[in-house]
C-alpha cells in the first residue's frame, strides 16, 4: 500500500508562485511514475505533469514553460514549481503515483490564485 502527502498549496495572487511537494511512503515500486492531476469546480481532472523514475518528464498542452515538475527518489518526493499563476490555475491539485497496473492518489491541495 502506497501513501501520498501533499502540501504546498495556497492562496497567491495572480503572478505568484507555489510550490507543492507530494512525499510517497509504502511500497511503491522500483521504477515508477509520480504526477500531478488537477481539477476546477465544474470540470474534470487534468494532467498538469508526470515524470518517471528515470526523470522523463510528460506536461499537460500549455502548462510547460509556467510548471516544472521534479523528484527526489532517495526521498520518494515529487515536485511542482507553479510560476506566474493565473486564476484559471485555481483547483484541487492531486498528486499520483502509477507503478505497473497500480495508481494511487493523494488527497489532494488546493490552490487559489486571486486576480
Amino acid at each position: 500500500q502506497v501513501q501520498l502527502v501533499e502540501s504546498g498549496g495556497g492562496l497567491v495572487q495572480a503572478g505568484g508562485s507555489l510550490r507543492l511537494s507530494c512525499a510517497a511512503s509504502g511500497s511503491s515500486g522500483g521504477f515508477n511514475e509520480m504526477g500531478w492531476y488537477r481539477q476546477a469546480p465544474g470540470k474534470q481532472r487534468e494532467l498538469v505533469a508526470t515524470i518517471r523514475s528515470g526523470y522523463s518528464t510528460n506536461y499537460g498542452d500549455s502548462l510547460k514553460g509556467r510548471f516544472t515538475i521534479s523528484r527526489d527518489n532517495a526521498k520518494n518526493t515529487v515536485y511542482l514549481q507553479l510560476n506566474n499563476l493565473e486564476p484559471e490555475d485555481t483547483a484541487v491539485y492531486y498528486c499520483n503515483l502509477r507503478y505497473g497496473p497500480r495508481s494511487y492518489w493523494g488527497q489532494g491541495t488546493q490552490v487559489t490564485v486571486s486576480s
